[in-house]
């Protein structure tokens, strides 16, 4: 064995499986409507909690995880949660309502867990450093000034025709990037319903300030949508599912 290969770092390979049954992945993506109505039958307890860790192993940048599931089972908090969803049918008739939160308030804290719970026995040094350094990326400051200082260096920056990531400038980019990435695991959430048999509707119809006020959120939580779930009723879609032309959405370059 050669010096080289004895120095040479180890590395972590995770080979991708390749038996899974492409035709019923194709049914559950399918099968997957926006439920408006649903039966008085009972998610079992250990499917929801199964659906909600699915949920968790979306996509997110850096690892930040920034989202909260807020599966609201109190009786008295579902009713307002209900009037605070419009009173839809979706929401008056689900087994569950779970709200989902994007959080840009615990990004310093996630940052540290991702060195002191690193997957191998340390962190390595590239990978704490990167977490000493990205939390500034989404965070922008008391009143705005490091996001101010930011927009200013990515401008001087470009001048020089450099390439740099996508930044937050002020609290309205940072809640838009939580919100995207807490948009994916939410797909997860209901996805994984639908394979387990149960259905769902996302609601992005509701009143914001009264959803924060009902599960006492923070001002950097900020509610994405309530996922009504359940069993589908019979009558439960309202209408056939349909799509425009594909050439609208899909261009190769």
């Amino acid at each position: 064995m050669s010096s080289s290969d004895q120095t040479e770092k180890k590395r972590y390979f995770e080979p991708a499986p390749q038996d899974i049954d492409v035709e019923n992945f194709k049914k559950v993506l399918k099968s997957r409507r926006s439920v408006r109505k649903f039966t008085d039958k009972a998610i079992p307890a250990e499917i929801l909690d199964d659906c909600l860790d699915l949920a968790l192993l979306a996509p997110n940048s850096s690892n930040l995880q920034p989202w909260t599931f807020y599966v609201v089972q109190s009786a008295a908090k579902k009713k307002q949660l209900v009037k605070a969803c419009l009173s839809q049918l979706a929401a008056t008739t689900a087994s569950e309502l779970i709200v989902c939160v994007a959080r840009t308030d615990r990004i310093d804290e996630m940052a540290k867990k991702n060195i002191s719970e690193f997957p191998f026995p340390q962190a390595p040094d590239a990978v704490k450093k990167y977490y000493r350094f990205i939390p500034y990326n989404y965070k922008t400051g008391y009143f705005n000034a490091l996001g101010n200082f930011k927009k200013v260096a990515f401008k001087m920056a470009r001048q020089f025709n450099k390439q740099l990531p996508v930044s937050a400038f002020n609290p309205a980019d940072a809640k838009l990037w939580a919100s995207k990435t807490t948009a994916l695991a939410c797909e997860n959430l209901v996805l994984a319903l639908r394979a387990h048999g149960f259905d769902s509707c996302m609601m992005e119809g509701f009143d914001e300030p009264l959803v924060s006020q009902i599960l006492a959120l923070g001002e950097q939580q900020y509610p994405v949508m309530v996922i009504a779930a359940g069993e589908r009723a019979t009558d439960g879609v309202f209408f056939p599912q349909y799509r425009f032309d594909r050439d609208l959405f899909i261009q190769k370059v």
